[in-house]
């Protein structure tokens, strides 16, 4: 039974715009990703193939762009992210004429609405994990997200 689930999950998985599904059913933990990777063709026309050096030239795009991505990451360390814990659409506040929940530079407090995310109708409200200052907010209001993309930066006090 808990297999037809699964392939079930891993149906809406592959037909969805989600990366990485993550549930618990009957006492068991399932996480469920799409894996990107690094594709290196090689020509075989006439007289073309991929070189050393071609493939030397891949690798360093590649060394590039976790470099890229490490210094991404040291930039983003000024506070700590809030992520989101469901797909869904963001909202920073309760109805299009309600003030937001947050904005940049309010002091919130654990437990505290920082915004709702829709998901499947329903509105789920994530709350601070800890007291702190926002310092950034990463999603625009009305937009979709993914599991554990960024929403807020948060400097805990």
């Amino acid at each position: 039974m808990w297999q037809d689930k699964l392939k079930e999950i891993i149906y809406i998985l592959e037909n969805s715009n989600v990366n990485e599904i993550e549930v618990s059913f009957w006492g068991r933990r399932y996480r469920v990703s799409k894996q990107a990777g690094v594709v290196v063709q090689e020509n075989s026309g006439l007289g073309t193939s991929t070189t050393t050096q071609d493939l030397e030239k891949t690798r360093s795009e590649v060394e590039n762009l976790t470099d890229l991505e490490e210094s991404v990451e040291l930039d983003s360390n000024n506070g700590e992210d809030l992520l989101s814990p469901m797909p869904g659409t963001f909202y920073i506040a309760q109805t299009p004429d309600d003030d937001p929940f947050v904005s940049k530079g309010d002091s919130v407090k654990k437990g505290q609405t920082l915004c709702i995310i829709e998901a499947m109708k329903i509105m789920n409200e994530i709350e601070s994990e800890f007291d702190g200052t926002v310092i950034d907010i990463k999603v625009n209001d009305g937009e979709p997200v993914e599991y554990n993309q960024p929403l807020f930066v948060i400097n805990p006090s």
